[in-house]
C-alpha cells in the first residue's frame, strides 16, 4: 500500500513509525508525508495554485532533504491512499475547512482519480495548555475535541471520504486511561508513546489488521510495558466509538 499525506507536523507525528510497524507485522506500506509546519487547508490550496515546491518530502518516516510541490508528489506514484487534514489551530472550526478542502480534493482527484481519500482526525491540546484558551476559549481537551470530532465528521461527509483515521479519539482515550504524558509540548505527540499510538491508529484504519499483540519496539524514546498496554487499548477503543 502506498500512502501520501498532504499535512504538517501532525502527520509527521503520525507517520514516524508507520512504515516500520507495518514491516514488522509483515505488511508492505510505503509512506510519504508532505510537510510544512502549521500548514492549513487554505495554505495547501494556495500552494497548489502557485505550484510552490515548499514541502519537505518525508519518506517512510524520515526526512529526505528534498523539497517538492504538491503536484510533483501526486504525480510521482500511484497512490492507494491520500490523507488530508486541517491545521490544529483551526481543526475545531468547520468554517475554516471550506471551500479549501473541496478544492484540494478536486485537485488531488485530477492526478489520482482512483486513490482512496482518508481524513486524518487531529487531536486536542493537553489539559492546562495555554493554547486551549488561545484558539477557542476552551477549558479542557474534552471541550476542544468535541468540536474537532464534529468538524472532521462533517468534513468527511462533505467530500465523501473513504474513512476517518480517529487519532484525536485515540489520544483522548489514552489520557482518560491513565497515560501521564501523551503530548511532548502540550500539543504535538510525545516521541515515544504518542507517536506509537498515532501510527497504530493509522495502521488499523488503513489495513484493518489487529493491533492487540503489536510488539514494535524501535522507538525514539522509551515506551514502558504499561504505556504499550494503554496505547493499544486506547487505539482499539477509538474504533468502537
Amino acid at each position: 500500500m502506498k500512502v501520501l499525506s498532504i499535512g504538517n507536523s501532525f502527520s509527521q507525528d503520525a507517520q514516524r513509525y508507520l512504515h516500520r510497524i507495518a514491516k514488522k507485522d509483515g505488511s508492505e506500506l510505503r509512506t510519504v508525508n508532505l510537510i510544512i509546519g502549521g500548514c492549513s487547508l487554505r495554505t495547501h490550496y494556495l500552494n497548489i495554485l502557485s505550484n510552490e515546491a515548499d514541502y519537505s518530502f518525508e519518506f517512510n518516516g524520515k526526512n529526505t532533504g528534498i523539497k517538492v510541490s504538491v503536484d510533483q508528489a501526486l504525480a510521482s506514484d500511484n497512490w492507494d491512499v491520500i490523507t488530508l487534514q486541517q491545521v490544529s489551530t483551526s481543526s475545531a472550526k468547520y468554517e475554516t475547512y471550506t471551500p479549501y478542502l473541496e478544492n484540494l480534493l478536486e485537485y488531488v482527484k485530477k492526478y489520482c482519480p482512483h486513490s482512496k481519500i482518508y481524513i486524518h482526525q487531529t487531536w486536542a491540546y493537553e489539559d492546562g495548555s495555554e493554547r486551549l484558551r488561545d484558539i477557542g476559549g476552551y477549558d479542557s481537551a474534552d471541550a476542544m475535541f468535541k468540536d474537532i470530532r464534529e468538524s472532521y465528521a462533517k468534513a468527511a461527509q462533505t467530500v465523501q471520504a473513504d474513512g476517518i483515521i480517529p487519532c484525536g479519539q485515540a489520544m483522548l482515550n489514552a489520557t482518560k486511561m491513565g497515560m501521564e504524558k501523551i503530548h511532548r509540548d502540550t500539543f504535538h505527540a510525545s516521541f515515544g508513546a504518542g507517536r506509537y499510538l498515532l501510527a497504530l491508529t493509522w495502521y488499523k484504519a488503513l489495513t484493518g489488521k489487529d493491533i492487540t499483540n503489536n510488539d514494535f519496539d524501535d522507538f525514539d524514546e522509551p515506551v514502558s510495558d504499561e504505556e504499550r498496554k494503554i496505547v493499544i487499548k486506547a487505539v482499539n477503543a477509538a474504533f468502537d466509538d
